[in-house]
Order: C-alpha cells, then structure tokens, then sequence
C-alpha cells in the first residue's frame, strides 16, 4: 500500500458549541445556540488532504468507545486510509468559538502511535506533532505541526531532532514560546538553523516563512468572516502538503495554504471548513495565484 501522506498527530473528538454569549468565567454559566460533533486534531489535517485529492491516511490510537467509532466512520467516507492502534478511550476536546478565537478543553489519554505502521503506508509525506519526528520513515518528508501542549512542554528548547522536518508549522504564540524570541522574525531565524521550511501563522494577516535560513516570504491573509478558526492551522499544513508534493516553490505554496485556512474559518468545525480541490482551484483563480502543475492535471 503507498499513499501520499499519513497523519500521525492525534485525532480527537471535537464538541463544538456555537453561538455561545460569551465564554464562562469561573462561576458562570452561558448557552449556546447547538452543539456540534466532527472530527478533529490530526483528523482535520488528514480530512484536508483528502478533499484536496491526495491519497491519505491516519494513523493514530483510538480508543473503542462511540467517540472512536463516530470519527472512524467520519474518516472512512472521506477514503481516508486508517491504522489505528486501541486504546481505552479517544481523546476528547471542547471547543468554544467566540470573538474571532476559540477557547478549549481537551481530555486525551496516553497512548502512541507505532512507527511500523506508518512505515507500512510508504508515504510520500508525514504529518507529525512536534514530538514524533521519529516516526517520519526514511524517504519520506515530514511536516511537523505544534500545539498549545507542545509549545509548553518545549518552551525555550526546541526539540533536538526537529532537523528531521522537512517544514515546521507553528501559531505565533507557540513560535515565541518555543523560542524565547520576541518576534516571529526572530523565532523563524532561530528555528531556521535547523529546520529548512519554518512557517509561522499570523492569524488574519496570513502568514510567512523562512526558507533555508536565509530567505523570508509572506503571503497575506485573505479577509474572511470569521464564525470558527479551529483547524484552520491544520489545513494549511494540509494544503502547504499537497502544494509542496506538487512541486511548487515555497511562497507559491505558502500563498494556496494561506487561502485554505482563511477559507475554512466560515463555518463551524475545522473538519466542514475543509473545502474540495475544485473550490480552492476556483477561489484561488478569482484572487489571481499562480498556478500549480497540479491544477493543469485536474482542468484538462
């Protein structure tokens, strides 16, 4: 079995509330309009890939309770591939947009990912977390994203192997907590040393990226209406992926990933605001970036 790329960052059950008055403070209590499932995490990113045409798969430990079964038949009508270990319960997260953010709380057993199982796909790419770059098989390019968690458990210490990574994504909270920098710039170019694609996301002003050590490119964001910003990290890893494998250059690549975030943040739930390969192709066309072979291959 070969696939295009293998999601290995961990999946969660995603409870959104929305149209929430407010976040509670301590004490509080606050309604919301409903209540929403959907697959999230690593899934989001693995949803991404697929729905932008690429053969993907996820593997990552699920537990057998309904919050597993739910993601897994979520994950199978995407033709998404699944290697997923057990586990006792799957790791739960509740999420509240409100004001342009989103605030969380996430409940996630210990469990790991194995390596031969990623191996077994013979990926093109890998999707990791920022604490699995171990797992990138040799031959493949690997992707590491970064959390809150993972920021905090590597504030001021980036980890040693984080050479492995083809590219490193990370918010602009989490580039400066990594790093004790005091700009995104500064974070880049120390990441930059080891790393030879760092992508710092800049919320609604888009994003920039730092290119061998040496070269910094920007791609604005696009001006959206915001109703739920979560996931919309995941995909433009997912769409920096699929632009990456199709051989375009970095800016090129940042500029289509930029718009598929920006594109998810319209509706709830990271996992609906995954558009398909024909819409992106159509509202990039509309905002005038550059072609990508793969473009040509799906028009003709």
């Amino acid at each position: 079995m070969s696939v295009d790329i293998v999601v290995t960052a961990t999946a969660f059950m995603d409870l959104t509330f929305i149209g929430l008055e407010a976040v509670p403070a301590p004490g509080e209590e606050r309604f919301a309009g409903d209540l929403l499932r959907s697959p999230g995490g690593g899934a989001i990113n693995a949803i991404g890939a697929a729905r932008l045409g690429l053969r993907a798969a996820l593997a990552v430990p699920l537990g057998e309770d309904l919050e597993g079964r739910f993601i897994r038949g979520e994950l199978e009508r995407e033709g998404i591939e699944l290697a997923i270990g057990g586990g006792a319960r799957t790791p739960t997260t509740v999420v509240m947009p409100w004001g342009g953010e989103r605030a969380m709380v996430t409940y996630e057993p210990g469990a790991a990912t194995d390596a031969a199982g990623v191996a077994a796909f013979e990926p093109r790419a890998v999707v990791v977390a920022l604490d699995q770059l171990d797992l990138v098989p040799p031959g493949a390019r690997g992707y590491a994203t970064c959390g809150d968690d993972d920021a905090r458990a590597f504030a001021g210490h980036p980890p040693r192997d984080i050479g492995r990574a083809r590219a490193l994504f990370l918010n602009r909270r989490e580039a400066l907590m990594v790093t004790g920098e005091a700009t995104p710039e500064a974070a880049a170019e120390r990441l930059g040393a080891e790393v030879e694609v760092v992508i710092v996301t800049l919320g609604a002003e888009g994003a920039m990226a730092l290119v061998d050590g040496e070269t910094l490119v920007r791609a604005p964001g696009f001006e959206m209406d915001a109703v739920d910003t979560t996931g919309a990290g995941d995909l433009l890893c997912a769409a920096f992926v699929w632009a990456d494998l199709a051989g375009a250059d970095v800016e090129t690549a940042l500029r289509w990933a930029v718009l598929y975030g920006s594109l998810s943040v319209t509706v709830p739930t990271g996992a609906a605001g995954a558009v398909t390969l024909e819409r992106l192709l159509k509202e990039g066309s509309t905002r005038g970036l550059p072609p990508l072979a793969t473009q040509k291959e799906t028009t003709t």
